[in-house]
């Protein structure tokens, strides 16, 4: 029998550091939320794609091919935990493998979301995940960390180091239920370009995003 995939975009309505961020506009006119929702609807193997939010005007703005789920406003609060709304959307919503995006990495490409899919249905990964590569020169309490300031290495040469983007995860419906984690014992780690890692969390980040999306079109 077929394993079912769904996609959720949780939009939260407050958000301290940058406000509105999940509903801001590029100049293009274009809301954040609009990109995650076009790569993930091209990802064949994702069943249904929603949004996850306690505000219902959404369900006029968005796509025809993507569902909406009211989520509770109790999960909006700053201190809400991303886990929370991952259970909370299981408890909504019954699938076999879960796809977590977010408005605010808006230039993740849909190759990227496949590659994520495919480690987790159709491979031995537990979850998956996207990160960035990082292979800098590394200092902890006034000392260096990964190399010898004696003799100073080329940085392509150091031991990389692996940074969540926190823009994609794929998990099991087990995983989340039982477990309450998005990142198992055997995760595949997706390696993405810096532009598909760009994370929208503060107003600067937002003023580099507007100036690389008409690029990105």
């Amino acid at each position: 029998m077929a394993m079912r995939v769904v996609a959720f975009v949780p939009l939260k309505m407050n958000n301290q550091r940058l406000p509105g961020k999940n509903t801001k506009k590029f100049n293009s006119g274009k809301p954040l939320y609009e990109y995650i929702l076009k790569s993930l609807s091209n990802v064949d193997l994702i069943d249904d794609v929603y949004v996850f939010c306690s505000d219902e005007v959404f369900k006029k703005q968005l796509p025809s091919n993507v569902k909406y789920i009211k989520r509770s406003v109790s999960l909006d609060t700053d201190e809400t935990k991303i886990n929370e709304v991952m259970a909370s959307f299981a408890q909504e919503v019954v699938a076999d493998f879960y796809v977590l995006a977010h408005a605010t990495a808006p230039f993740i490409l849909s190759e990227s979301i496949s590659t994520a899919v495919k480690k987790v249905v159709k491979e031995n990964h537990d979850s998956a995940f996207t990160v960035v590569k990082f292979q800098e020169f590394l200092w902890k309490n006034n000392h260096a960390v990964n190399y010898d300031p004696s003799e100073i290495p080329r940085t392509q040469d150091l031991e990389p180091y692996y940074v969540e983007t926190t823009g994609l995860y794929v998990y099991s419906r087990n995983l989340i239920i039982n477990e309450n984690r998005r990142v198992g014992k055997n995760p595949a780690l997706i390696e993405v370009s810096k532009i598909e890692a760009i994370d929208i969390n503060e107003p600067v980040d937002f003023l580099i995003a507007d100036a690389i999306e008409p690029e990105f079109n």
